[in-house]
């Protein structure tokens, strides 16, 4: 199977927002509820539509269809959609605020292929190449796995309120806080 990486476009956008709930649906199943997977829909889990105007997006492209995306962003939201966004996020100083890696989603048919290292690599050789020195995530249970393998540590653990009373658990990642760990595919350092 081929595999085509590429920088996400406004017209992927539909394409992206048909991933998503399958992705969550079918990967996040084990790691959280029914409840939370519908409420982190649309707000936890959807489109930002800045990370693909800023050119910091990845689609992974097989059979002639999205199988999966992800990204980093230089701005100061976190993680989430842009449903409630309303204006522009100002950007992040790469030397004193990390840049984050964001919204990584696979079709459940294409996962442990491969594809999130990829547009993790992506994802942090374009971080390095803007300038910035440090790397964070606020990742979901079940990305944490990758990201211990790739280098990332546990900086903290919290809870996201969602609709309906629901809370979504999940884990603040920096790369390199993990002592003793095996670089991640590339580097930040500060110099």
């Amino acid at each position: 199977m081929h595999i085509e990486y590429r920088v996400a476009e406004m017209a992927d956008v539909p394409a992206i927002e048909a991933l998503i709930p399958t992705s969550a649906r079918g990967l996040k199943a084990g790691y959280y509820t029914a409840g939370q997977v519908e409420g982190a829909l649309g707000t936890i889990f959807g489109v930002d539509t800045q990370l693909i105007k800023d050119g910091t997006y990845f689609v992974a492209v097989a059979d002639k269809r999205i199988v999966g995306c992800g990204g980093w962003s230089k701005r100061v939201t976190e993680y989430g959609s842009d449903a409630a966004k309303k204006d522009e996020d100002r950007l992040r100083n790469p030397k004193s605020e990390p840049a984050m890696i964001r919204a990584f989603f696979v079709h459940p048919e294409y996962s442990r292929k491969g594809i999130g290292r990829e547009i993790l690599r992506l994802s942090e050789t374009g971080a390095r190449d803007a300038g910035f020195v440090n790397i964070e995530i606020v990742a979901t249970l079940p990305g944490e796995p990758l990201y211990t393998a790739c280098g990332y540590g546990v900086v903290e653990r919290f809870t996201i309120d969602l609709p309906k009373g629901e809370h979504l658990p999940v884990v603040r990642m920096r790369y390199g806080k993990t002592p003793n760990k095996a670089p991640a595919s590339v580097l930040i350092r500060q110099d």
